[in-house]
């Protein structure tokens, strides 16, 4: 990334429909390893060792480390539930034959949304492989980045994705979508 572009700024409200046929339909989500039963085995488990050894430190005379294994648990808690709630974002990508909504779902309920021009819209792959890898959509001087919560491996193939979708969609004529 070169010099200093301007970000592409929201849209206050998004089209209600898009008319003919969508190129592309993506929800992308953050991936979560552990599922919630499992983090409540996780939990009890580390309470259960916790707890026990906070009672054995107690009987030794050392009194204060219970407070500490306590203070580990809530921590460990405290992550997960950070974690878990960064896990809501989602960003919804459909292509159109005249233009790309990309709405962003964020964790605290918030939503932006963005409409870019098919026709003049490049889909640039930062870095691919490595781990700041970066999937850009760019037009007019303006960049979008989408797929930042992806892994580094899923990113390349989200630019290639968007980038077959962008090509088909101006493939096809207006009158065969059913549009303008």
């Amino acid at each position: 990334m070169s010099a200093p572009i301007e970000t592409l700024p929201p849209v206050a409200a998004l089209p209600d429909d898009v008319d003919g046929t969508l190129f592309m339909d993506a929800i992308l989500a953050p991936h979560r390893s552990l599922p919630n039963p499992g983090f409540v085995i996780l939990m009890a488990v580390l309470c259960g060792v916790s707890f026990v050894a906070g009672i054995v430190y107690w009987r030794m005379g050392a009194w204060p480390v219970p407070f500490f294994f306590g203070l580990d648990v809530l921590l460990v808690w405290l992550a997960f539930k950070i974690s878990y709630r960064d896990g809501r974002r989602r960003e919804i990508i459909r292509i159109a034959r005249d233009r790309i909504l990309v709405h962003r779902l964020h964790p605290n309920g918030a939503v932006r949304h963005f409409v870019l021009p098919t026709g003049w819209t490049r889909v640039i792959v930062h870095k691919p492989g490595l781990h700041d890898a970066a999937v850009e959509l760019a037009f007019a001087g303006r960049r979008l980045l989408v797929g930042s919560f992806l892994s580094p491996s899923e990113r390349p193939d989200l630019g290639k994705a968007i980038e077959k979708a962008i090509i088909r969609a101006r493939a096809i004529p207006a009158q065969e979508t059913g549009g303008d």
